[in-house]
């Protein structure tokens, strides 16, 4: 008999049942039933430190016997001054100055108004629109959904978007050129320039990207040499460059922030998710001296702003994060694993011909899936085979992050994973882990290949 939810929750999804959680310790979920998983993917990239460390909701109680909230226009706390502190200690370059906000789609909104901002204080009253690359992901409000570029996000809601242009992705296995990344001249960073010069660099604010594109492309790093280039070119134009590290940022690819990787500075860099662990919904924006210089010496406010955004409880909880981060050596212990993890994804595609990718940086990793390895022709979009995959993983108690179906290539077909457990797991964990993501493939690689 199929079941139905009966409860009064609008889920997202309003046929599927949830199993409903009890408790998690670790890199490991508990429901009420008893059933152990494996978080394979830290909730969304999110739990960096596992879940249940009494030592943050320790901080959380001590801070909310307190204060639990004030207005952000109307007092400071010490661990919101010293969460700022500690993210500009680690930032790359001069980012320096810190905005505190809810999460990653108030802090990608938040980005695109310190832009605009920018440049209106510079007496560039014309320059509003924001490039950013298609099969991207930078949230799921207006503003950031105009961003982005996942093409079955925004298609309901396209009567509503901003007119912001997109660029094509930075997708090696895949070049939007036919080139070889190896031999190429990085055509999909000039497209930047192709773009600006043909919408009007006078109405251009910002380019936005993804060091490594998220779930819309599976876990993909850019071309090494790919931000240099982009740097140069938002120079070129006075255009602002907006890194999305929603999911990179505090230690998830191996270094503090993914942009590390490719020696550039961006203008701004935006962060959620990690910050807070899971443990407190957070994001921030970090901007560039000047940038603040610029709101500082002209309007003397930043007109924009949310009720929760910096607050005492989301200082001590970060604060404490990031301490434990630190402390533990956990950016060094993910670079380890993740070296591991992608030797360990390599083995598997040898063994599987329906793997086609593996890629990432860290404990960030992705799979792309191919019907055939040597044209990289995908699977059909009704087979679903990012759903059956997810499925059968869940149904094995490993927790998988899912690709965003339909979306990969030219926005339409392509299947990938992601694989991104808790900073915290250890090396027999993550082999646990492996060989049930192994089986898993096993048993829906007979199905779609028979």
């Amino acid at each position: 008999m199929k079941q139905e939810n009966t409860d009064h929750v609008f889920y997202r999804s309003q046929v599927k049942v949830l199993p409903e959680i009890d408790y998690g310790k670790g890199i490991y979920f508990y429901d009420t039933l008893g059933r152990r998983y494996i978080d394979g993917t830290s909730g969304a990239l999110i739990s960096n430190l596992g879940h249940g460390d009494v030592r943050i909701a320790e901080a959380y109680f001590e801070q909310a016997k307190k204060v639990e909230f004030v207005h952000g226009t109307q007092f400071s706390s010490r661990g919101v001054k010293e969460t700022a502190e500690f993210i500009s200690d680690f930032a790359p370059g001069d980012l320096n100055r810190v905005y505190f906000v809810s999460g990653g789609s108030e802090a990608i909104e938040t980005a695109i108004k310190l832009a605009r901002g920018y440049h209106l204080s510079q007496g560039n009253v014309q320059k509003h629109k924001i490039i950013s690359r298609w099969q991207s992901y930078h949230g799921a409000t207006l503003g950031a959904l105009s961003c982005g570029g996942r093409s079955g996000d925004r298609h309901p809601y396209t009567p509503l978007l901003l007119n912001f242009p997109h660029i094509v992705p930075c997708y090696c296995y895949r070049c939007p050129f036919g080139l070889n990344p190896k031999q190429c001249n990085l055509e999909c960073a000039w497209d930047l320039e192709r773009v600006i010069l043909q919408e009007n660099p006078d109405h251009i604010s910002a380019f936005m990207a993804e060091p490594i594109v998220g779930a819309t492309l599976g876990a993909v790093p850019a071309h090494d040499q790919y931000f240099k280039i982009i740097r140069k070119i938002c120079d070129q134009y006075n255009v602002l460059l907006i890194a999305d590290e929603v999911m990179t940022s505090l230690g998830r690819t191996g270094r503090w922030f993914g942009m590390e990787h490719y020696d550039a500075v961006p203008d701004l860099l935006v962060g959620s998710k990690g910050v807070g662990a899971g443990y407190y919904p957070t994001g921030f924006v970090v901007a560039k001296e000047n940038i603040f210089q610029s709101f500082k010496k002209g309007p003397g406010k930043f007109s924009h702003g949310f009720t929760y955004q910096g607050n005492p409880l989301m200082g001590a909880v970060c604060l404490k994060v990031l301490t434990i981060i630190k402390e533990e050596g956990l950016v060094q212990h993910v670079h380890e694993l993740g070296t591991y993890l992608m030797t360990r994804l390599e083995e598997l595609k040898q063994n599987h011909p329906i793997i086609g990718d593996c890629r990432g940086k860290g404990l960030m990793t992705g799979i792309e899936f191919v019907k055939n390895r040597e044209t990289k022709e995908p699977f059909n979009e009704s087979v679903n085979l990012n759903k059956r995959l997810v499925d059968e993983a869940f149904s094995r108690r490993l927790i998988l992050y899912p690709g965003s179906s339909g979306g990969m290539i030219n926005g339409k077909g392509g299947n990938a994973i992601m694989v991104a457990p808790p900073f915290i797991i250890t090396k027999d964990q993550l082999d646990e882990l492996l060989s049930i993501l192994d089986g898993t493939i096993t048993t829906i690689e007979k199905q779609v290949m028979a």
